[in-house]
């Protein structure tokens, strides 16, 4: 085995001898509750990545007077549209799938830019919310983010109810598009 050293954005670098995929973030306040993070496999996660988007929507298609098979086939083809428009548009991005006790339990997804730690996307099954999970990976990714002298971005529906832990964590409001409100964190400047 060879070492590693950590780069200023928190990252984990190997050695040249060892591939890109193999280095990972370090998020220690999720991993002090139990959360495994690990790169996503396209092909095998899928089914996992569908349920975990389709329990995103299920409080707003609830009052749709759509069958449980008109609301699977909208749901999957609003997932390919999301999942390939990802993939297009974010190549270098982070992809990683959150497990709790070796069982999928959520999704991370983070773009590292110039000047900002942007989160694609983050999202966990019902059981895992309102548990502290989310606020410890945000933490850590604000964590991330300091260390490499970066903000941190994500898009947030206007109504989401984790737009109080944005605020409560320090993100403001920095632009509008359509129903997402462009949320913005910056780290403490000297003082």
């Amino acid at each position: 085995m060879t070492e590693q050293s950590r780069d200023p954005d928190g990252f984990d670098r190997p050695d040249p001898s060892i591939a890109r995929d193999e280095t990972l973030p370090t998020l220690p306040r999720a991993e002090a509750l139990g959360l495994v993070f690990r790169r996503m496999r396209p092909e095998a996660d899928l089914p996992f990545l569908f349920r975990l988007y389709a329990s995103t929507r299920e409080e707003e298609l609830a009052p749709v007077p759509w069958s449980a098979e008109q609301k699977t086939s909208f749901l999957a083809q609003q997932f390919q549209a999301q999942h390939s428009h990802y993939m297009q548009h974010f190549p270098q991005a982070e992809w990683l799938v959150i497990e709790f006790d070796s069982q999928p339990v959520g999704r991370l997804y983070l773009d590292t830019r110039e000047t900002e730690l942007r989160i694609i996307d983050i999202a966990l099954m019902p059981a895992q919310r309102g548990r502290g999970s989310g606020r410890a990976i945000l933490e850590d990714v604000l964590a991330l983010a300091e260390r490499g002298g970066r903000g941190v971005g994500i898009h947030v529906e206007q109504f989401n109810p984790a737009m109080r832990l944005y605020q409560r964590l320090g993100f403001v409001k920095a632009g509008e598009t359509g129903v997402y409100h462009l949320m913005r964190w910056d780290p403490p400047g000297p003082q």
